[in-house]
């Protein structure tokens, strides 16, 4: 692996904690990300790609491996989002001709919420045995296996929501978005974790300005 892309290449040091290049770029590239992403510009789709890339590579480095493999779903989802809000149908189209914001049906958010508990409870008991499972790949067992799924399942049912343009989509990310901060803060990714905390802003703002267009129909 290339020095740059190891947690322990320390790009600078701020306050005490030494920030590693990989965590710097990482943090930057998704911080742009989701705020393009509240504001409804297509672009974000893109600027994740890089984001994915580098955070996959981070979080195998300190043991969030339900994390790592979230960002391989990310990776495709960037690429069909970036399509899905490009280039909708006419009927769904907005004024700008983009995707329009809608809500979800009730009963289809209780399904999505129940079955993404379920999930956890699946990929969480995966996760915990993961290194005597696979011994030679992950060497040391996963940091909070079943917080780390929680947020991982309802990230992936977040993204869809966020792909078909749904206000309930930041609901759900300021939920895992508080979660994810105190657990990087715990792994000693401070930078991702005041990131998270910034996310938390991020999709309270973007649950009220959608909510605000949605009602307006724009």
């Amino acid at each position: 692996m290339p020095v740059i892309f190891d947690i322990k290449n320390i790009f600078f040091t701020i306050l005490g904690y030494d920030m590693s290049h990989l965590e710097f770029w990482a943090t930057l590239t998704g911080g742009y990300a989701v705020w393009l992403s509240a504001k409804e510009n297509v672009w974000s789709w893109i600027i994740g790609l890089v984001n994915v890339v580098l955070a996959s590579i981070m979080f195998y480095q300190i043991q969030l491996y339900p994390d790592m493999f979230l960002q391989g779903f990310f990776f495709v989802t960037n690429i069909i989002g970036f399509w899905m809000w490009k280039f909708p149908k006419a009927l769904d189209a907005n004024q700008k001709n983009e995707l329009r914001i809608t809500k979800l049906p009730l009963k289809t958010s209780s399904i999505l919420i129940v079955g993404g508990l379920v999930c956890t409870y699946i990929l969480g008991t995966f996760s915990k045995n993961l290194h005597q499972i696979f011994p030679t790949l992950f060497s040391l067992p996963s940091a909070f296996p079943y917080i780390d799924s929680f947020t991982t399942v309802m990230s992936i049912v977040a993204t869809f929501m966020l792909m078909k343009k749904k206000v309930e989509a930041w609901w759900m990310w300021l939920a895992i978005d508080i979660i994810s901060t105190y657990m990087y803060y715990v792994k000693d990714v401070k930078l991702y974790s005041i990131l998270y905390f910034v996310f938390c802003i991020i999709a309270a703002f973007g649950a009220l300005d959608w909510t605000r267009k949605w009602k307006n129909g724009s």
